[in-house]
């Protein structure tokens, strides 16, 4: 297995620190012990010159230029034995070497040579050349994407991807369901492509084009179509890349891509999530001096400043325009926000397409009925659905994606995964109940969505649903609508009074409650549908940053009052229909608890022809989609 070099770099520096010290230790040889000759004991110099007067001494090795001395010499406390002593001599002693010579003493003198002096050299030399070779390596391999201490020379550099000419893999053809949108986009390429269509008319190529839209929608898959498709150099970065902790990165960032992109001119500029970076100033703790607000405002002088950015044109992409700077917003900064909202029927169906392109379907698989089925669904949403349905489709060993598996794919996508089902029990049956209040109240209101089916298995934290499927794309709703989904939502727990009794309710309706009290509010105080009359009471905050998103009050106490009051009214109202509506369907509603019991699920159809055998259904209009072929 190889080594990462950082490891090796690890072990190598303090393996060169210790071996440096033994080095020295090892060839520093010690002052009069060239010979290999070791006194074990030392002798002071005033001690050796009593020696020599007294002519114990016999034989003196001089070492160092004369500085150390081995003295044999007879000790008198061993009997006379001879004894070898070292012995540090002053260095400027001429009258030494004559009391020597008068006692009559052997003198020797030995040269160390200069290999002490070649190993200390070398060992001084060695290891800072060693040093400095690995702390260039490592600041070589920094410099070259390595990461480390290097990197900090690169700071100010943008982290922008770059490709002259950008291979994605996608184009506009492989875009569905925002035709408005892609038009709109499909324009810029254009005007890179082919300038003078425009320019003979007087017409400006735009600065930049802000896409808008909610997760999920296709944003990032439409700027990688527009640089498939335009051909020009091609720069993205994420909008969280341009801020550092260091103060004037992220504006020296802004200055390094503009200027990149000025030489490669004309090119495309992406930026995704550009509110990371381009959100509302002066409403942090910072102020001016923050860090995020100096790299808007360098973003805003290169957009559209003194010099300008002539053939450079920007696309970003953000799910929260509402925090995002005015100056930014402004037309030569961002002449185009292109809206990517959630697609409608046709354009679900055409989403459907293109991801069908690598599976198996079952030819009994209709795309028109799913995508009658998922209102709301974005185009990441989908393309999750149909991978769920072939997970599933492999998991059962099946060789095609069937109606079962699509089915039990949008009930995981929305409601999350199946749980074990309950026994026949008391609990069970309440839930039967419970969940058919909601389909009775949901088919017999004209003004309600029809049922698509009910089942008592358990997905998330729902121990039973009821399934409704829109009979159109709403985007206007009316009061009786809203007033029958009110209804529809207390269903389950009329059904829970009217059959087991006050006493018996669960707290199975809490989320029911809560979401009918949400809509029964909005009713008065913003769409007014109430006695307040055509009124709205609620103002949005547009101090994101201070308290944002949340409804400020801009009435007194009793008009406050009355909003209760009416809200109160609402509810109480629909509750008391939801029960007369149980109340008169009670045998009905005790024959499908029955079969909903021993099947577990009952679909939409079959439900329906149930009931019709006790009662009238009124007609609901069916909605069919004019789907492009």
């Amino acid at each position: 297995m190889k080594l990462p070099w950082r490891v090796i770099l690890l072990w190598t520096l303090p393996i060169l620190v210790v071996g440096f010290f033994l080095w020295q230790g090892t060839f520093s040889p010690s002052p009069g012990d060239a010979s290999g000759n070791r006194a074990n004991t030392q002798l002071s110099y005033g001690r050796f010159l009593n020696y020599l007067e007294s002519n114990r001494v016999q034989a003196v090795d001089l070492y160092d230029n004369g500085r150390t001395a081995i003295v044999e010499a007879s000790d008198p406390q061993l009997n006379g034995n001879v004894q070898r002593y070292r012995v540090d001599l002053p260095e400027e002693a001429p009258e030494l070497i004559t009391k020597m010579r008068e006692a009559d003493v052997e003198i020797d003198s030995h040269d160390n040579g200069d290999n002490g002096a070649i190993w200390g050299f070398l060992g001084n030399l060695i290891f800072p050349v060693l040093l400095i070779g690995a702390l260039f390596f490592l600041f070589r391999r920094s410099n070259q994407g390595g990461g480390g201490p290097g990197q900090a020379m690169n700071f100010g550099k943008s982290k922008a991807r770059f490709q002259m000419e950008a291979k994605t893999g996608v184009l506009f053809d492989d875009v569905a369901g925002i035709e408005e949108a892609k038009e709109e986009l499909q324009e810029v390429v254009t005007f890179l492509k082919q300038p003078e269509r425009f320019t003979a008319v007087g017409a400006k190529i735009p600065k930049g084009a802000l896409l808008v839209g909610p997760p999920g929608t296709g944003k990032t898959l439409m700027a990688k179509a527009i640089a498939g498709e335009a051909g020009v150099p091609f720069f993205s970065i994420s909008g969280s890349e341009f801020v550092e902790m260091f103060v004037g990165v992220g504006a020296s960032r802004v200055r390094d891509l503009f200027k990149k992109a000025k030489e490669n001119a004309p090119c495309l500029i992406f930026i995704d999530e550009i509110d990371a970076v381009g959100r509302q100033r002066g409403a942090g703790i910072g102020g001016g001096n923050d860090e995020r607000e100096q790299t808007l405002n360098q973003l805003l002088t290169e957009m559209d400043g003194f010099e300008g950015n002539t053939g450079i044109i920007i696309i970003a992409a953000t799910n929260r325009p509402d925090v995002l700077d005015t100056a930014l917003l402004r037309p030569g900064r961002f002449d185009r926000q292109v809206s990517v909202d959630a697609p409608d029927v046709k354009g679900r169906v055409s989403i459907l397409n293109v991801h069908a392109r690598n599976k198996k379907l079952d030819p009994d698989v209709s795309l028109e009925s799913i995508a009658r089925r998922t209102p709301g669904f974005t185009g990441a949403d989908l393309a999750n659905l149909l991978n769920e349905a072939a997970i599933l489709t492999a998991r059962r060993r099946k060789e095609a994606i069937t109606l079962a598996e699509i089915d039990d794919a949008v009930d995981r996508v929305v409601a999350g995964m199946e749980g074990t089902p309950l026994v026949d029990s008391k609990s069970k049956r309440l839930i039967a109940y419970h969940e058919l209040g909601h389909a009775i109240i949901g088919t017999l209101l004209k003004d309600h969505d029809p049922v698509q089916k009910v089942t008592l298995i358990p997905r998330g934290q729902a121990q039973g649903l009821t399934w409704f499927t829109p009979n159109e794309e709403q985007t206007l709703v009316s009061r009786a609508q809203l007033k029958a989904r009110i209804t529809g939502a207390l269903g389950g727990r009329a059904a829970e009074e009217e059959v087991f009794g006050d006493a018996e309710v669960t707290s199975g309706a809490g989320g029911d409650l809560q979401q009918l009290t949400n809509m029964a509010r909005q009713m008065v105080t913003r769409f007014g549908m109430s006695d307040l009359g055509p009124m709205s009471w609620e103002e949005q905050n547009s101090q994101v940053f201070l308290g944002g998103g949340l409804n400020r009050s801009e009435y007194s106490e009793e008009i406050s009052s009355r909003i209760d009051a009416q809200v109160r009214e609402i509810v109480e109202q629909c509750h008391q229909n939801a029960r007369q509506i149980i109340r008169d369907n009670r045998v009905a509603i005790d024959r499908l608890v029955d079969l909903l019991i021993e099947k577990e699920t009952i679909d939409g159809d079959e439900f329906r022809k149930i009931l019709s055998e006790y009662t009238d259904i009124p007609e609901k209009e069916q909605y069919t989609p004019q789907l492009q072929k």
